[in-house]
């Protein structure tokens, strides 16, 4: 009677183990669906701003990253619930239309990626679909542009989708990106200073750099020599290197000129004395390291131009 009794409890025991098994993964799936059919998706722009959020408080942190810091936010399911996904879909804003220009707010730098592409290595942001592309080092560039009160713009255009509707193979790259830079000076007189961000394809040791316990992707600056006025936008270039290594030295790899058969050579770099071509690290160099660059450059470009005109 008492083996009866005892098969009986391990009986019920094994159908309750059973259904909350069944349970559990019936809701995770269900939770995965819910998920998925929302389109939950993080662009460059909001990892950028994310980032950006965390970083005051992950420097302050001994030996925490700031991709480490903003995981945080996205890694709990139930905030994400709670906040609606706030934060993970870009919204989208009504613009009030207002008929008086502020032109202390206009854009001066324009911010673009003739290799959108790019990317950089995922980190923790690939549990969300997430590969970082140059353009959220545009981005980053802009929001510390912003804290310095200096007004840009980063192009959102898709370079692959004009090449697409011209026929037009990616070699074509830098012809998408001219139609763009054309458009943005007429749609905005105030544009002064354009920056085509890049990274390089070299592997992590010729990337990285690290100063004072701190590491960096490597700054490295292009000037195409067949652009017949090469020489101002060389100047140019040189003056913010030379900042760059006075501030943070050895973290640029300075100004690599290019011509002859099989390259660009002007780099669209003939549209004004300065348009700027920068990579900031490799494919292997984390988004923590590319912050820390953008953060450099863009100490050192704020100081040049401020320069110019004090």
């Amino acid at each position: 009677m008492k083996k009866i009794k005892l098969k009986h409890k391990k009986k019920i025991r094994k159908y309750i183990f059973v259904f909350f098994l069944v349970f559990f993964i019936y809701t995770f799936f269900l939770t995965f669906t819910y998920l998925e059919k929302s389109n939950i998706k993080i662009d460059n722009e909001t990892m950028a701003s994310i980032l950006l959020k965390e970083s005051n408080k992950s420097l302050k942190v001994k030996k925490k990253s700031i991709t480490e810091s903003a995981f945080k936010i996205l890694s709990d399911p139930l905030t994400l619930i709670n906040n609606n996904y706030k934060g993970l879909v870009k919204p989208k804003i009504k613009k009030e239309v207002n008929n008086e220009k502020d032109t202390s707010k206009e854009a001066t730098i324009y911010i673009y990626n003739s290799h959108q592409s790019e990317n950089y290595k995922p980190s923790n942001f690939a549990e969300y679909s997430v590969s970082p592309t140059v353009m959220v080092a545009s981005y980053i560039l802009k929001e510390k542009l912003k804290e310095e009160n200096l007004s840009s713009l980063v192009e959102e255009r898709s370079i692959s989708e004009y090449l697409k509707q011209n026929n037009k193979k990616y070699v074509y790259s830098y012809e998408a990106s001219r139609s763009f830079l054309e458009s943005s000076k007429i749609d905005n007189p105030s544009l002064e200073y354009f920056i085509d961000v890049h990274r390089d394809s070299l592997p992590r040791d010729k990337t990285t750099k690290e100063l004072n316990g701190k590491k960096y992707a490597s700054i490295l600056f292009l000037i195409g020599l067949e652009n017949p006025n090469y020489q101002a936008n060389l100047d140019f270039t040189t003056r913010i290197n030379n900042k760059i290594e006075s501030l943070y030295p050895g973290i640029s790899k300075g100004i690599y000129k290019k011509e002859g058969e099989n390259v660009n050579g002007v780099y669209n770099q003939d549209f004004s004395p300065t348009t700027i071509l920068v990579e900031f690290g490799g494919q292997d160099n984390t988004v923590d390291e590319v912050f820390n660059s953008v953060s450099a450059f863009t100490k050192a470009f704020t100081e040049v131009i401020k320069e110019s005109v004090s």
